[in-house]
């Protein structure tokens, strides 16, 4: 059954509401395409002002870009609610009712998380055009279909929600008593993009499983150019980038932006030299260095690559799993825990280092995380736990280091815990920001501030080895060779010596006879 109301001022609300409260993300659809799923729904307040019925045109300020539209279901309260519980949440909803959640997203920016300028503007919450009786519908199962002149680009149902209508609600009395006429917009599902000056957008709720599959009607919103002039002496201007173009839009390629480089970055601290210098020198001459200068445990021992001949380098990002315990599993272990946080969080040329004590009977992560740590640009993964969807991490590309392959979810052995803190990992100590070098030898954990005396120090080890083992081929025995006993240092280092002579001076004559003839010279 639908109860039609005017559409007037407060759209078909009989009366003014003392409170708009929105709900910043709740379809799965909507939280994966963010990449990001919140663990418990989070809100913020829009003005009554800024209610509008059907019909009623929408803004875009002159000079602005990104005008979003949020087909929504909105509830609205019929009898004052505190400290209810989820059961008792929907005798509390009178009404089911289109909304559309508009922001100016080139606002958002100074206010973001609070909206209050980017969707508090009069008329960017058109409501209507009728009321559904909430007793005659399944808060589990409306719909909310959002057109952009005439074609449809939202579509989603109340099943799929990361937070049910009725949790919503309960949540929300527990911190404010919600009064009658207050109205709660309880998320958008992915499709939500940008409308521009002439564009329609249409919105409609219905519940097509329910007797007389009762409906909304669609609510009609206009968009039309509206007065720009900000006063910069008052407030922030309105202002865009690519970051808020991809969210008003939905997708970098809903806005036509490049998908961001994934090539391997330098992390702070790294210069460009010294990646190079550790990119060269193998994981076993690293170690000989460290242990010269007093540093033995310094192995991250048991793991294995996935991408054998890969070399891996980069600062490290660390991440925690305790031993899994069902009650602290209950409190850390779903939502958007530590571990999905530190996907998130991980920067370009970081590697992600997980404490898994060497407990191998779970996954700590599969193909969804390695892909989202390769187009953040990571530089790898080591973890001394097992990895979920090998093959498919495998080809994501992204070096990882692994104990191997356990097909269990993370909650049978693991808890994620916290992030960015030193772990153990493999035996060996692991701060935030020290440098990881991996190779088919294994991975080791350097210090900064030795790194590019180390790494120096490898190379030149490794030019002298590599000398050392030409004269062993040539018949040598190893006896004063190896090492080089005073004898053949002196033998080395003039051999050395003259090669690098003779390099310089053929580089010196390839410059000359390039300026003869003109190569090189702007000729």
């Amino acid at each position: 059954m639908t109860d039609s109301h005017s559409s007037g001022r407060y759209g078909p609300l009989p009366q003014r509401p003392g409170k708009i409260i929105a709900v910043h993300l709740s379809y799965a659809s909507r939280a994966d395409q963010r990449g990001r799923r919140p663990a418990a729904p989070s809100y913020f307040y829009k003005p009554s002002s800024s209610l509008a019925g059907s019909g009623a045109p929408v803004q875009r300020p002159v000079g602005t870009e990104l005008l979003a539209f949020e087909g929504e279901i909105a509830l609205v309260i019929g009898s004052t609610a505190h400290r209810i519980s989820a059961a008792q949440a929907w005798d509390h909803v009178a009404w089911v009712t289109a909304a559309n959640d508009v922001g100016l997203y080139d606002l958002r920016a100074a206010d973001k998380g609070s909206n209050v300028r980017s969707k508090g503007r009069d008329g960017y919450t058109p409501l209507g055009p009728a009321l559904i009786d909430a007793r005659a519908v399944d808060p589990h199962a409306l719909r909310v279909r959002t057109w952009l002149n005439g074609r449809l680009v939202q579509e989603d149902t109340t099943a799929t929600l990361l937070f049910g209508l009725t949790q919503i609600v309960a949540d929300l009395a527990q911190h404010a008593t919600l009064e009658v006429g207050d109205v709660i917009l309880t998320g958008t599902p992915a499709g939500a993009s940008v409308a521009a000056p002439g564009d329609v957008v249409e919105v409609e709720v219905d519940a097509p499983e329910a007797p007389g599959s009762p409906t909304t009607g669609r609510l009609v919103t206009p968009v039309v150019e509206g007065p720009g002039a900000f006063d910069p002496d008052l407030g922030s201007l309105p202002a865009v980038d690519d970051a808020q173009r991809a969210d008003a839009w939905g997708s970098r390629e809903a806005a036509g932006l490049p998908e961001p480089s994934r090539a391997p970055a330098t992390p702070p601290g790294l210069e460009a030299d010294l990646l190079a210098a550790l990119t060269a020198a193998p994981v076993a001459g690293l170690s000989q260095q460290l242990r010269k200068r007093g540093l033995q445990n310094v192995t991250i021992d048991g793991v294995r690559p996935l991408h054998p001949g890969r070399k891996l380098v980069g600062r490290a990002r660390t991440l925690r799993f305790l031993p899994h315990r069902e009650d602290l599993f209950a409190t850390h272990g779903g939502g958007y825990n530590a571990q999905k946080r530190t996907f998130d969080a991980v920067g370009p040329g970081e590697v992600i280092v997980i404490e898994a004590r060497g407990e191998a009977g779970s996954g700590t992560l599969g193909d969804i995380l390695a892909l989202r740590a390769h187009t953040n640009g990571a530089a790898g993964i080591v973890t001394d736990g097992g990895v979920r969807d090998y093959d498919a991490v495998a080809e994501v590309g992204i070096p990882v280091y692994t104990r191997g392959a356990h097909p269990a979810v993370l909650g049978r052995r693991h808890v994620p815990w916290d992030t960015d803190l030193t772990i153990a990992c493999g035996g060996t100590a692991v701060a935030p920001g020290d440098i990881v070098v991996g190779d088919n030898d294994g991975v080791i954990v350097i210090p900064p501030h030795l790194a590019r005396e180390v790494a120096e120090a490898a190379l030149a080890q490794e030019t002298e080895d590599a000398w050392i083992a030409e004269r062993v081929r040539e018949g040598h025995p190893l006896d004063g060779l190896f090492p080089m006993d005073a004898t053949w240092r002196t033998r080395y280092e003039a051999e050395t010596t003259e090669s690098e002579t003779n390099e310089a001076e053929t580089t010196e004559s390839e410059t000359n006879e390039a300026e003869t003839t003109g190569e090189g010279s702007g000729a």
